[in-house]
C-alpha cells in the first residue's frame, strides 16, 4: 500500500491496536459489595410489626402506672388535708 494518505494509516494502526487490547477482567470478586451491609435487615423488617405492638403496650402499661401513682398521691394528699382539717378543729 502506497503511503499517501498517513492520517489514514494511522487512523488504521490505532484501530487495530484498540482491536487487540483485552478487556480487563476482574480477578477478585468483592463479597463486601455483593452481600448486604447489614446481614440482620431482614431479621429486623419481620420483627418491626412485633416491637410496634409492643411499643403500644409498653407506653399503655407506663401511662397506667404513672395514673395510679398519681392516684395515691391524690389520696394521701385528701387524708393529709383531712386530718388537718380536724386538728384544726380540735384546736378552736
Amino acid at each position: 500500500i502506497p503511503i499517501l494518505f498517513p492520517h489514514l494509516v494511522e487512523d488504521t494502526v490505532k484501530e487495530q491496536l484498540e482491536a487487540a487490547k483485552p478487556e480487563p477482567i476482574i480477578d477478585e470478586v468483592d463479597l463486601a459489595n455483593l452481600a448486604p451491609r447489614k446481614p440482620d435487615w431482614d431479621l429486623k423488617r419481620d420483627v418491626s410489626k412485633k416491637l410496634e405492638k409492643l411499643e403500644k403496650r409498653t407506653q399503655r402499661a407506663i401511662a397506667e402506672l404513672i395514673r395510679e401513682r398519681l392516684k395515691g398521691q391524690e389520696e394521701e394528699l385528701a387524708s393529709a388535708v383531712g386530718s388537718a382539717k380536724q386538728e384544726g378543729s380540735d384546736s378552736d
